[in-house]
């Protein structure tokens, strides 16, 4: 299941951060679910469309990908 949100904060330094969904609790994201090569990062106030998994520590997005702010790429 695909759900879109917003940025809220992501930390390049740190790998992490959180985005918050257009519908729900605030979920964790870790730059290794974010899609594309190289340097992966998100910046605060950007649209993203992604998947949740459960990890150990609780909902996290996977695949997540930016998006235009009316869910176009």
């Amino acid at each position: 299941m695909s759900f879109t949100g917003t940025v809220k904060w992501f930390s390049a330094e740190k790998g992490f951060g959180f985005i918050a969904r257009d519908a729900g609790r605030d979920v964790f994201v870790h730059y290794t679910g974010i899609l594309g090569q190289g340097f992966r990062a998100l910046s605060e106030n950007d649209h993203v469309q992604f998947e949740i998994t459960d990890s150990d520590r609780g909902p996290q997005a996977v695949q997540v990908r930016r998006v235009g702010s009316h869910g176009q790429e």
